[in-house]
Formats: C-alpha cells, structure tokens, sequence
C-alpha cells in the first residue's frame, strides 16, 4: 500500500497492491512546496504515517492540539471563525524519511505537525489553499483513513 501526493495535480492516489487505485481531489499549501520550519509549505519526499487520530469520531469532529475537543462543526462556527484553519474528521500524522529533506533540523515534518486531514466541506480542493497540511473533503479522508495502517508510505511529489 502507497500513497502519492501530487502537488501539481492536487490529488492524492491511493495505491493497493493487486487491488487497483483510489484517487482523491486534495489541498495542499497554498504557498508551495517548502520542507522548512515555518514556511507554511508542503513537504516533499518520502514519508509514512506515523500516527493515526479519530477512528470511530464523527464526520466534521474538531480536533485541537490533536485532540477532539467534544464539537461537530457546524455553518455557524465555520462562519464565525472563516480564516481558522480547521482539523476535522481524522488525521494522519506525517514523519518525514529523508534527512536533512523532511527529517530532523529545521526540515522535521513530524515536528512541523504535517497532517492529511478533513477540512470544512465547503472549503475549496483541487487548488493550493492549505497552511502546509493536506486537506481532504470530510468523507474522503474517513474513507482514506479506514483504508491506510500506521506505517503506511507516503511519496509528496511536484
């Protein structure tokens, strides 16, 4: 099992060994590609999920600090806070392979908390909009994240 992430396509593949692809529409930063600590980029090359946040939670549960903090987003909290960059559903915690690329220093995706995560529904995908993350539809990421162990590759390509 694979992932791929394109960021010039702003998709994210799925790839089964033996049992075909799934392919779904993403968001990644809306600055780019950038590996470094407070870039506000998307890290590219090798990682692999290193944690798993959410199974059993409801589709648009709001994570804070990585935790669920009790509340289902709603339109009116969406409304109330526009520019908040919202973490719902599920995460999948990204650790980068590469050091001195993704890994360790000024370049950890793992300390820079890079998340596959849901994203309020109507925010948009298949553009760069992102603050580094990569952000799915709701439905998308619980159906990823039922999918995908811990460990699980992960390739961020241009």
């Amino acid at each position: 099992m694979h992932i791929t992430i394109s960021l010039s396509a702003q998709t994210l593949t799925l790839d089964v060994d033996g049992a075909g692809q799934r392919r779904y529409s993403v968001s990644t930063a809306a600055v780019g590609a950038d590996e470094r600590n407070g870039s506000n980029g998307t890290p590219r090359g090798e990682h692999l999920v290193r944690a798993r946040i959410g199974e059993g939670l409801p589709a648009g549960a709001v994570f804070r600090g990585r935790r669920f903090t009790g509340e289902i987003l709603t339109p009116e909290q969406a409304a109330a806070e526009p520019e908040r960059d919202w973490i719902l559903s599920r995460i999948l915690w990204l650790g980068g392979l590469e050091a001195g690329k993704n890994q360790g220093g000024d370049v950890d995706s793992f300390r820079r908390f890079i998340y596959i995560h849901g994203t309020p529904d109507h925010e948009p995908m298949g553009q760069p909009a992102s603050l580094g993350c990569i952000r799915m539809r709701n439905a998308d990421v619980i159906d990823l994240f039922d999918r995908v162990p811990l460990g699980c590759a992960v390739s961020i390509t241009e």
